[in-house]
């Protein structure tokens, strides 16, 4: 199956509700690298590589999100070329 990298700008109460370290106890879970950061602007940025089938699974979860957190939009864009990331780091 493919590798693929996946952008994604989630936004709603996504930050100080653990939304980062859910996100990347999921992605470890699927086998997913990449990174989750807080943005200024009060969105998380999710970037996910691996198989496609784990990327999609990743960002399904995304909609619902941590338990405490309420996503409203989850932006997602195609990333290329795909990279390989060692991790899932959180930042």
């Amino acid at each position: 199956m493919a590798k693929i990298c996946r952008k994604a700008l989630v936004s709603g109460r996504v930050q100080g509700v653990f939304f980062r370290k859910y996100t990347q106890i999921q992605a470890i879970t699927f086998g997913v690298t990449g990174y989750a950061i807080n943005l200024a602007d009060g969105r998380v940025d999710v970037l996910a590589c691996g198989e496609e089938q784990a990327v999609n699974q990743l960002f399904d979860w995304l909609l619902l999100g941590s338990p405490n957190s309420k996503v409203t939009e989850c932006v997602v864009s195609e990333v290329l070329p795909y990279e390989d990331y060692q991790e899932f780091r959180i930042g």
